[in-house]
């Protein structure tokens, strides 16, 4: 197995090692056994990824914790590990390996990269681990084991049958109504066979919660939704702030999601703000509730004895759903993986008139693109130790020329297609205007040599590392602007051309930004009537009281 090797700065030397274990980090020696270690990256991989470092160690000298960076001798010193770790966990498998080197530090300290999985992944002695905080921890029962598949979605607990009548499902009035409307030519018993929800002359829990007219009667604290409406923009809320007792919403899944998302649209637009014209009702995108709910109400754990909570504040909406993200989704790929922890409910659910998902697998990026065409911020979600939170905040998104500026702080310059994707605009034009707005301030300017197809914007005085000139040009601006100033003592008019023929610059665009920090500076202007190809400058114009 060829491992790359990687030289880190005294930075990021240091960084590594004043870094804390933690959910996602842990250290370890050389010294320490291959089998034990696997039990860390196993432990990694059943919960949700992280970084194993092997080659510092740990001292505690009066009570103060310090570490060292002592890795391989070599390559080949460690091959005893990677024989180990690539039978048990491949590279390339949701594993990558790398050796660090630091200038000055003994030896190649070992980063393993563990993404989470999608199965149980047990270690060198066939038990599998799971990290808690900064503890790896063995799953000794099959109670504990079956837990963590649950979580993972690799046992699906819609698919369990519970010992229930079969006429609770195919006489409710649910099956009656969607039978007449979506295959009125087949009986309900028979088509629940053949979607497989009814097992071994047993309803399946998805067949419970689809077709039922009641499933909390049968799946008490199973499948409930309770909406809070709190007072306050506090972080939590308290009996004090509580609007009313909460609602419960129960009924079939499908009852259940629209009530939900009605009673949420209902007491949000209840939300007074301070608007141009007095109070005014707070404005969320509907798809975004919509989407959200939707999404929480299908792919929540249903093995979990807990409702689903929607809670609304002044200030934003948290809808907070029992278990973990199934599979390999984790809060940062959420939006671009998929993992259907109900199959069952997904798919039967979308077919029943004007379903809840019309568009499977694209809510929760409708929900975001939602907010960003309202400039919003974009829902934030997160994971607790027995939940998935979304916050829904009612926060207006950074002004277009802000989120530019802010751009710019960290990257050399910024493109119209860029600043759509960061501001969430589509339009190129109100782009474009943006970025005239911050011309006109000083406080950008077109990067010289592209074209208009591939046209760039960078920070006034930004410095091109690759351009000979670009340091010059820009310590040389006062020296233009007075060259120009100069020739219109003795002319009228001046046009880009002849600016660059006087100044010796080659650029067009950058002869414009000189003309612009003039135009700032109120020294000159346009003449009217000339179009834009070509323009013409002049001295601002005084009027005198006797003109």
């Amino acid at each position: 197995m060829s491992i790359e090797v990687v030289k880190i700065t005294s930075e990021q030397l240091n960084q590594i090692l004043l870094s804390e274990e933690s959910h996602f980090l842990d250290f370890k020696s050389v010294d320490v056994q291959p089998s034990k270690l696997c039990k860390f990256i196993s432990g990694f991989a059943n919960a949700d990824g992280g970084e194993l470092f092997i080659g510092i160690d740990e001292d505690t000298v009066e009570g103060k914790k310090t570490r060292y960076w002592r890795g391989f001798v070599d390559q080949e010193s460690a091959n005893g590990h990677l024989q180990i770790f690539e039978q048990l966990f491949p590279l390339g498998d949701g594993y990558s390996y790398t050796f660090l080197v630091a200038e000055g530090f003994p030896g190649l300290v070992l980063q393993v990269t563990i993404l989470k999985s999608r199965g149980v992944v047990e270690a060198s002695d066939a038990v599998p681990y799971l990290r808690r905080g900064a503890q790896t921890l063995p799953i000794k029962t099959q109670q504990a084991l079956e837990r963590l598949r649950l979580d993972k979605g690799i046992e699906s607990f819609e698919r369990r049958t519970i010992d229930v009548e079969l006429e609770i499902i195919t006489t409710s009035q649910v099956i009656f109504q969607f039978i007449s409307v979506v295959v009125p030519t087949t009986e309900a018993e028979l088509w629940l066979r053949k979607q497989q929800l009814i097992q071994k002359n047993k309803p399946t829990i998805a067949a419970i919660l689809l077709f039922s007219d009641e499933p909390q009667a049968i799946l008490p604290k199973h499948c409930g939704v309770k909406i809070y409406r709190y007072r306050t923009k506090d972080i939590e809320g308290t009996r004090e702030t509580l609007a009313f007792a909460p609602i419960t919403i129960e009924g079939c899944l499908y009852e259940q999601i629209q009530q939900s998302i009605a009673k949420t649209i209902e007491f949000v637009e209840e939300i007074p703000k301070v608007g141009d014209k007095g109070l005014e009702s707070i404005s969320y995108p509907e798809e975004a509730i919509h989407e959200i709910i939707t999404n929480a109400l299908l792919h929540r754990d249903y093995s979990i004895a807990s409702d689903t909570h929607i809670r609304i504040f002044d200030n934003r909406i948290e809808i907070e759903n029992p278990g973990k993200l199934p599979g390999h989704i984790t809060v940062k790929n959420i939006l671009k993986e998929q993992y259907a922890r109900n199959g069952a409910i997904v798919r039967i659910i979308n077919k029943f008139p004007n379903p809840p998902n019309k568009d499977v697998g694209e809510g929760l990026n409708t929900a975001f693109q939602a907010m960003a065409k309202l400039r919003l911020q974009p829902p934030e979600i997160y994971e607790t130790e027995t939940s998935v939170v979304v916050h829904i905040k009612h926060e207006p998104l950074a002004s277009v020329e802000a989120t530019i500026m802010s751009y710019l702080d960290k990257n050399k310059e910024i493109t119209n297609k860029i600043a759509r994707k960061e501001t969430g605009i589509r339009s190129e034009g109100t782009i474009k205007q943006a970025f005239y707005r911050l011309r006109d301030r000083g406080l950008i300017e077109s990067v010289p040599g592209k074209a208009k197809s591939n046209a760039a914007w960078r920070k006034v005085g930004t410095i091109d590392i690759d351009s000979e000139d670009a340091i010059s040009i820009y310590e040389m601006y006062p020296k233009y602007e007075q060259l120009v100033m100069n020739y219109l003592v003795d002319n009228e008019e001046i046009t880009n051309r002849i600016a660059r023929e006087l100044t010796g610059i080659n650029s067009g665009a950058e002869m414009k930004n000189i003309f612009y920090r003039l135009r700032n500076k109120g020294l000159i202007e346009l003449v009217p009537e000339r179009s834009k190809i070509n323009a013409v400058w002049r001295k601002v114009l005084t009027i005198t009281a006797n003109s």
